[in-house]
């Protein structure tokens, strides 16, 4: 079994300073922040393609408006998409067109309600 990465901890994540290059956090299970030049912080979410076999970053949010516990959640359930076979990157595209459908015009079906 291979060794685990040190868990993060928001002191941790609040005391990452930007440097002159990006670099990465390892939080294990493939979630990892991203920390970049400018001071932004990224979550990303590290894995291997079901189907093609590449490895695949998917971007799952910023920090500190996804909290470490809510990234955790997010990578558990991108987890779990992976162990059925479906790419959580490719499933998450193509979800994004219903969600956009169901908040559009909802001034206007509210008024007509």
């Amino acid at each position: 079994m291979g060794a685990r990465a040190t868990r993060l901890s928001d002191l941790k994540i609040k005391a990452a300073k930007p440097k002159d290059k990006d670099y990465t956090l390892t939080d294990g299970d493939g979630l990892q922040l991203r920390v970049r030049t400018n001071g932004s912080r990224l979550w990303n979410f590290n894995y291997i393609h079901p189907v093609t076999k590449k490895r695949i970053n998917m971007g799952l949010g910023t920090f500190p408006e996804l909290s470490l516990a809510h990234a955790r959640k997010r990578t558990v359930e991108a987890r779990e998409l992976v162990a059925q076979g479906l790419g959580p990157k490719e499933q998450r595209d193509a979800d994004r067109p219903a969600k956009k459908a169901a908040t559009e015009h909802t001034f206007q079906n509210l008024a007509t309600d």
